[in-house]
This record gives structure tokens, C-alpha cells and sequence, in this order.
């Protein structure tokens, strides 16, 4: 979906169309851009970014608060129609999924006609627009899809993959971040075809494991499958506080709180998480994070409790927190399996003692 948050939002006030619209918190407390029009976006403004950057960039930015009900809703609508389509559907988010298409509800033998007849569908059902990129393999219709937005449509036959990849740059590889970008463009990998080039040790010693992973997707090969329904791997909830935090008692009252929402999701869902971890961000921007895995549980106090050691191994308190973090990982739908009596120092095969 295109600029999906302040998309909605325009869409339903129409005192918004046309203007620089930004959905997020304000910038006199410590805002971040969660979604910017494509008004916005042409001073610069982009999601992720601070507020406050993004007034100075925008001094007529309309800041509108998020409303994750109707944008709930939205996404519902157009993932309804995906799934009409085609069962192959894997979310991303509220807004991007991947869709096989090679069967279709429709009997389309072309991914193409597909993708333009659900978009069509989706601007007269939602009032929304979507982009869409029509590839042989993820990565490729990922990269596709944000080629000519908004409302794009962007198709890689098999025969047009390699002139597609020759203009890519590196960090259109899935996994290069900024930090992996500047190691590599260090090393003279620049474009994304340089990673085929360079001496597979010399691309290790760089970005290590990730090495073997670049080298695919710099060839276009993607061999993942559109998996329906991905399983959910964690769940948790953070948040950046307006005044940094000094009062530990503070502190530890929002990591409980926090803690104890993680154990009230595990309860709905009915699911035991293995791993609790806490996230502390201070006021110079340093972050760290805690973990601690144990038994799998779903209960309160025990969910809270690690949480609250896990905040004792931090500097919280002796040093000003900005970001308070919780959640909670390595979730199954049932408890560990026990794992019996303890065994004795002489209890070995042979019955000699050890």
C-alpha cells in the first residue's frame, strides 16, 4: 500500500488531500514519524525520522495521531480481496504482502493481469491505491514493487532480471542495512553485481554469515515460498518516553507494566514463551538489550519477574533511560516436556561409578 497510515488519513479527512500529512507523536515530545504523504516525503520527511527533524524540514507539516483501528481495518479490507484471489497470501504487515499467483481464483495465466486487476479492486473498494511488483521470486517483486510508487506497477520477466539487477545499488540487497552498506561500499562493492565479483572470502570477512545469502540475491535467485499464515516468532511493546527516565522505581514499574501485557498476549493467544527480553535505550542514544530464556511459561509473575532481573543487569537508573522496552520470544502452544527424575553420579551405561 502506498504511504498506507497518512493515506487513510487523507482519505477520510478531506482537509488533508494535497497537504504534507505525517502520522506520529509530536515533536515537543519526542515524536517519530510512523507514515508521511507523498506530500511530505517531497521535503524530505520519511518514516522512522524524528518529529522534530521533521518539522524543521517541513514547517508545514500536518501531524496527525494514529488511529491503528481504522488502519486495522483498511488492511483488513485488502487483505480480504488478496485472499480471494489466491490462498497464498503472507503478510508482511498491516500494509505489504507476498501473493502467489500462479493459481488464481480468476484463472489470470498472466501474473501481470493480476496484479492490475486487485489494484483496480482495492482503489474501489478501499479508496486506496497499491503498488505492486510481479517477479518470479520475493526478493525480486519486493524490490519491484517500490520501483515506481505510488500506485506503480513494476514486472520482472525472467528475461529482464539481469539488466533489472545491473542497476541496483547494494543496499537494495535484502539484509543490507546502512551499517552492512558502508562495510561493503568500503570495500569497493558498490553495486549489488560487484557482490558476484569479489573474492567470496574477502565478502565474508565483511559481512560474515550473511555472505552466502548476498551472493543468491545478487544472481536473482530467491527460492523461498509464499508461506500462508506465518507463524508469529515474539510479540512485545516499547516506548520512548517524552522526559528521560531517572527514578528507578519508575523504571521499574514501566518494565512491569510492560512485562505483564507480553504475559496478558501470551493468555489470548495461548501460547508460552521461552525467552523475556528487555530493551533499555539511554539518553545518549546507546541501547542495550537483556535476555534471559527459561521453562515456557505464560504466567504473570514469572513473566515480570525476569523482566525485572533482566533491568537489574542495565545502568537504568544510574543513567537516564529514553526507551523502555519488553517482549517476549521463543513462543510454542505447549509446555516443555519434562525432562525426568535427575540422573545419579553412578547412573551410566556401564554402571561404573563417574
Amino acid at each position: 500500500m502506498d504511504a498506507f497510515y497518512a493515506s487513510v488519513e487523507q482519505r477520510d479527512d478531506p482537509s488533508l488531500r494535497g497537504k504534507p500529512v505525517v502520522v506520529g507523536g509530536q515533536p515537543d515530545r519526542r515524536g517519530v514519524v510512523a507514515a508521511a504523504s507523498y506530500e511530505a516525503r517531497a521535503f524530505g520527511v520519511c518514516s522512522a525520522m524524528s518529529m522534530a527533524r521533521a518539522v524543521r524540514l517541513c514547517p508545514s507539516l500536518v501531524i496527525v495521531r494514529p488511529d491503528f483501528a481504522r488502519y486495522k481495518a483498511a488492511s483488513q479490507a485488502v487483505f480480504t480481496l488478496f485472499r480471494e484471489v489466491t490462498a497464498l497470501v503472507e503478510p508482511l504487515s498491516l500494509d505489504e504482502a507476498y501473493l502467489d499467483v500462479t493459481e488464481n481464483a480468476w484463472g489470470e495465466p498472466l501474473a501481470v493481469t493480476v496484479a492490475r486487476r486487485l489494484k483496480v479492486r482495492i482503489k474501489e473498494e478501499t479508496a486506496l491505491t497499491a503498488s505492486a511488483g510481479v517477479a518470479p521470486n520475493k526478493f525480486l517483486a519486493k524490490i519491484a514493487s517500490g520501483w515506481r510508487k505510488p500506485d506503480g506497477l513494476t514486472v520482472i520477466s525472467p528475461d529482464r532480471i539481469e539488466p533489472f539487477l545491473q542497476q541496483l545499488p547494494v543496499d537494495a540487497l535484502w539484509g543490507v542495512g546502512p551499517v552492512t552498506a558502508r562495510k561493503l561500499r568500503s570495500r569497493g562493492i558498490e553495486r549489488l553485481v560487484d557482490v558476484r565479483t569479489v573474492d567470496t572470502a574477502h565478502l565474508r570477512d565483511t559481512v560474515g554469515s550473511l555472505a552466502d545469502w548476498l551472493l543468491q540475491l545478487a544472481r536473482g535467485i530467491d527460492e523461498r515460498p509464499v508461506v500462508p499464515n506465518r507463524e508469529t516468532k515474539s510479540s512485545g511493546s516499547e516506548t520512548t518516553y517524552a522526559e528521560d527516565l531517572t527514578d528507578i522505581d519508575h523504571v521499574r514499574r514501566e518494565v512491569a507494566e510492560m512485562a505483564g501485557d507480553a504475559a496478558a498476549w501470551l493468555l489470548r493467544r495461548q501460547l508460552l514463551a521461552r525467552t523475556v527480553v528487555v530493551k533499555v535505550r539511554y539518553s545518549d542514544f546507546t541501547t542495550v538489550t537483556r535476555s534471559h530464556s527459561a521453562p515456557a511459561t505464560r504466567e504473570t509473575d514469572a513473566i515480570v519477574l525476569r523482566a525485572l532481573d533482566l533491568l537489574d543487569r542495565t545502568d537504568a537508573g544510574r543513567r537516564p533511560v529514553r526507551l523502555l522496552g519488553v517482549s517476549v520470544h521463543n513462543l510454542q502452544d505447549r509446555p516443555d516436556e519434562p525432562a525426568g527424575p535427575p540422573r545419579l553420579p553412578f547412573d551410566n551405561e556401564s554402571g561404573e561409578s563417574s
